[in-house]
Formats: C-alpha cells, sequence, structure tokens
C-alpha cells in the first residue's frame, strides 16, 4: 500500500492532480486505470485521434503521447529518490516535448501502446518498492518532491487528462 502524500511532500501545484485519486490501493488504481484509458481510446477513428477541441490545444493521440512522456519523466524522479540519489533533477516543457514527440505522424493505437509499455514498467517499478523508500525526496524542478508525491501525481495526471478528454473531446466513457 502506498500511503497518499502530506501537502509537505511536493509543490502545492501538484495537489490538482493528487486530489483527483481516491483512497484506496494505489496499484489496484494505476491497473485500473491503465484497462479503462486503454478501452476508452480503442473505439476512436483516425479522425477522432486527431480531434482538437480548439486551437493550439493537443489532439487526442497527443495528449496520449504527453501522459506516456510525463508518466516516464515522473517515474525516472522517483526512481532517483528511491534509490537514495539527492542530486536535484531539472523541469521540462510539456509544451516543447509533446510538439518533438510528432505523435499525431503515429496513430493513436502505436501511441497507446507505447503508453501501455510505459504504465506497466511504472506498476512494476512501484510494486518493488520497498515502503521505507516511499517517503525518501530530491528536488525536481526546484521543488521537493517524494517518491509517493510522485506515484500520486501520475495517477492523477491521467485521471485529469482522462477527464479532458470526455470532457472537452467528447470521448464517452467505455462500457
Amino acid at each position: 500500500m502506498i500511503p497518499r502524500p502530506q501537502l509537505s511532500e511536493h509543490d502545492p501545484y501538484f495537489s490538482r492532480y493528487i486530489d483527483l485519486v481516491p483512497d484506496g490501493d494505489l496499484l489496484t488504481l494505476l491497473e485500473e486505470q491503465h484497462r479503462t484509458t486503454q478501452a476508452l481510446l480503442a473505439p476512436l477513428t483516425p479522425h477522432q485521434a486527431k480531434h482538437r477541441y480548439a486551437e493550439g490545444k493537443w489532439s487526442v493521440t497527443e495528449i496520449v503521447g504527453h501522459l506516456a512522456d510525463t508518466e516516464r519523466i515522473f517515474s525516472y524522479r522517483a526512481l532517483r529518490f528511491a534509490r537514495g540519489d539527492a542530486t536535484p533533477l531539472s523541469g521540462y516543457d510539456e509544451n516543447a516535448y509533446t510538439p518533438a514527440g510528432r505523435f499525431d505522424e503515429r496513430s493513436l493505437g502505436d501511441v497507446a501502446r507505447e503508453f501501455a509499455a510505459v504504465r506497466s514498467a511504472t506498476i512494476a517499478f512501484l510494486s518493488g518498492l520497498h515502503r521505507d523508500v516511499l517517503a525518501n525526496s530530491g528536488v525536481a524542478n526546484g521543488c521537493p518532491v517524494s517518491v509517493r508525491a510522485l506515484a500520486y501525481i501520475i495517477a492523477g495526471h491521467e485521471r485529469h487528462h482522462v477527464n479532458v478528454l470526455r470532457t472537452r473531446y467528447g470521448i464517452p466513457a467505455s462500457s
């Protein structure tokens, strides 16, 4: 069980994601998200995958690529801090990463499979952590953050973007 982080374990900005994570077993939630997000994306047509709800917004495929990139980065941060590495880590600019990923040149299915692989790796990594390292922390993007806060941020970040897909892009919940 990965306990919910305290506010002191992360930048207050990330509360917007952590607060979206329901109480319960985080690893089970991550596995459930893995299944439901893949099911949500599976029926989309290539046209729907490239849809943007407004000028300058990401396509559905770009959102999925962004989820994979962000989860990789946050998992890497958690790895470093879990292993006791106190080296401060830089931030990243998702608005530069997403276009550089050229996700719209790939099929949604391909990008979704990549995201699924990243999520599987995240679950395996978090499942193998000893409870004593969950409170380990380091500095990322100039702010202290704990391993368990990063795990909750990963879950909440996906939940945020799935909510955006449903509300702004009109993608119905999978059955």
